[in-house]
């Protein structure tokens, strides 16, 4: 039996909009795969912002298009044009040194986030994210916007 093709779907760059989370940084939500455990994310950072150290539970697929970025835990940064792939089971903390950095994140699974001893502190998924999405755009006064869910 052969699965039946559906049409591609395409979003423009102002089809989904971006929220702030909080110093001025935005998050927009592009997907959303509950059954894979599959997320994808577009990022604009400001400069000093920084995730909780995390560990993932799926790979993660990361791109930079503007700025730098990087890891606390490695010496390498991540400019525009960068790829990344990070493993399953990787750990690291997200800093943001330039203005403006702006990275589209393709993950499976979840982040893990941890306390400077190891601790479990909270977990992100794609649902999660998504629903902080939504209530973002909401309390900001956007349209909701039409992520592609399955």
């Amino acid at each position: 039996m052969i699965p039946m093709i559906r049409d591609a779907v395409h979003l423009g760059q102002d089809d989904l909009p971006f929220v702030d989370i909080g110093d001025g940084s935005l998050l927009k939500v592009l997907q959303v795969k509950a059954g894979e455990g599959l997320w994808i994310v577009e990022n604009i950072f400001k400069a000093g912002y920084e995730l909780d150290k995390h560990r993932h539970t799926g790979p993660v697929y990361g791109y930079t298009t503007s700025g730098a970025w990087k890891y606390k835990e490695y010496d390498y940064v991540n400019r525009a044009g960068s790829f990344l792939y990070e493993p399953a089971g990787s750990e690291h903390t997200l800093q943001c040194i330039e203005d403006n950095t702006r990275v589209w994140f393709q993950m499976y699974g979840s982040n893990i986030n941890l306390d400077a001893e190891g601790n479990i502190t909270s977990v992100m998924d794609g649902q999660i994210t998504l629903d902080f999405y939504l209530a973002m755009c909401e309390e900001q006064g956007l349209p909701r916007p039409n992520v592609l869910v399955e």
